[in-house]
Parts: C-alpha cells; sequence; structure tokens
C-alpha cells in the first residue's frame, strides 16, 4: 500500500475507534472502489466497531460508511445490516443529501452527460469525495452530495456548458431510480468470476481474465484478482471500463454437470 492508502486506513480505524470509545455513529466521506476495497481489507483488530455502506440508493457505486456502537449495530439482525434493511437511510441517519439538477428551459437544453455533470461540480471547488453517484436520466440529474455542501450546490450549480440549470435537495426516499439492466443467460462449467463475467461481456476468457489479474474487477466493493474466486447469489460485480453486472444464480443444472445461470447487465 502507499502513503496515501495507508492514510486512508488510519483515517478510518480512527472513525471507528472514536465510535467504539463516545457510543455515537460516526461517518466517513464517500469512497470509490479502491477505498472501499481498503475498508473491506483492513484487519479486524484496527477497527473497533461494526460499519454500514450506503451511497443514498440501491446499487450506488460510491458509499459513505457509518461506523456504528455496539449498542445500535445489535438493534438490527445480522440478516437486515448484511441486506441494509433499517426501514429508511433516517434510521441510521447517514449525511447524504439528494440534489436534483433541472434545465431551466428544456426546449433549449444540451444533452447533457454524466462527465458534464460530474465536471460541473468539480469545477465549484469540490472535492470528489465530498458526492457520490450521480444519476442521468432523461429529464435531470440526481446529485448525491455529503449534506454539508448540498445548499452550496443548490446555489451555485447554475450552467453547466451551455446549458443554465436549476437545483433543488430532494429527500433520499423520493429517489425513485432503478438502474435499467438486461437480463442474460448462460450456461458454464462452474460459478467462477471469469465464466459469469463471459456471459455478460463479449470477451474473451484470456482478455476478462487479464482485467481480472489487472485489479479492475471489484465483488461487493471488495477488488478481486484471481478468476476462480466463487460467486454467491446476488454478487454485485464492477468492471472497470466494461460496466456492472450482479450474479442472478443458478436456473439448473444439465445433465453434463454445466449450471444454466442469470446475470443482469446494468446499463
Amino acid at each position: 500500500m502507499n502513503k496515501e492508502e495507508l492514510m486512508l486506513r488510519k483515517r478510518l480505524a480512527d472513525l471507528s475507534g472514536r465510535a467504539f470509545h463516545r457510543d455515537i455513529i460516526t461517518f466517513s466521506d464517500f469512497l470509490n472502489l479502491n477505498e472501499l476495497h481498503i475498508l473491506h481489507t483492513t484487519p479486524k483488530e484496527m477497527l473497533r466497531t461494526r460499519y454500514i455502506a450506503f451511497g443514498g440508493y440501491d446499487l450506488s457505486e460510491r458509499q459513505m460508511i457509518a461506523f456504528l456502537p455496539d449498542a445500535l449495530y445489535y438493534a438490527f439482525s445480522e440478516e437486515d445490516c448484511r441486506e441494509k434493511r433499517f426501514g429508511g437511510p433516517s434510521d441510521i441517519g447517514f449525511p447524504i443529501r439528494a440534489v436534483a439538477v433541472r434545465p431551466l428551459n428544456p426546449k433549449f437544453s444540451e444533452e447533457l452527460s454524466h462527465r458534464d455533470y460530474l465536471g460541473a461540480v468539480m469545477n465549484l471547488g469540490i472535492e470528489r469525495s465530498k458526492f457520490g453517484d450521480i444519476i442521468v436520466t432523461d429529464k435531470e440529474a440526481v446529485i448525491f452530495t455529503c449534506e454539508e455542501i448540498a445548499d452550496y450546490v443548490v446555489s451555485n450549480l447554475t450552467r453547466i456548458r451551455h446549458t443554465a440549470v436549476q437545483c433543488s435537495k430532494r429527500e433520499l426516499e423520493a429517489v425513485a431510480y432503478t438502474p435499467s439492466f438486461t437480463e442474460l443467460k448462460g450456461t458454464v462449467p462452474s460459478v467462477r468470476l471469469d465464466t459469469v463475467m463471459a456471459v455478460a461481456f463479449p470477451a474473451s476468457r484470456s482478455k476478462l481474465t487479464a482485467y481480472i489479474t489487472a485489479g479492475k474487477v471489484f465483488v461487493n466493493g471488495k477488488l478481486i484478482t484471481s478468476n476462480g474466486y466463487r460467486l454467491d447469489e446476488g454478487d454485485l460485480i464492477s468492471v472497470r471500463r466494461l460496466g456492472r453486472i450482479s450474479y442472478g444464480g443458478i436456473l439448473s443444472e444439465t445433465r453434463k454437470g454445466r449450471y444454466y445461470i442469470t446475470v443482469k447487465k446494468y446499463e
């Protein structure tokens, strides 16, 4: 690990220690996939508490971490925590806000991309760790931000490229977003990372293996560099430059011992 990665691990351990000693919930900023991997691989003895990751909506890639003192963590079952069932983000109090961005005059607005929205927010002088995913739809974009900067974004994000925009805060529960996906099915000899990826991505087995060994594949936020890694039903796989898929499970087994599986490929 380099110096920056070691500093991040120490900062996360400090947040966990503060939650433990003060019996309060502490929160990180938004972590990217590499940073989430650092968290997930931090030795258990460095973290004094359990933690939960949440990015503002299901299937978020950039996520904020809540370090929970035991008294609160055990108020939920292990399954609740694993499946993020808390009755809503307000139960944990994640300081995440959703900022909706719409063109002032939709008729004359440009077609804005994810990169356009990202660049506009960065141009406000905001660090990347202070905001998470950006959801772009036909009519608007939703930016998930740390609570502390939400008002600043609403007041100052007025133009993206040549398009005048208006921003407003929105309750997380009101963000109704389900990523569109294509369901794919295929037969594989085993439920390994490389074989499941081959069902979703039109590339050779050797090329997909190269993605894995090059450190470009994450499963549930954890970097995986072994092509033989065995997947569990529901695992979310993120592949840099290729996209994201989730493994849906085994549908049936053939007479020759192969497995007929289903995969969701998100657009």
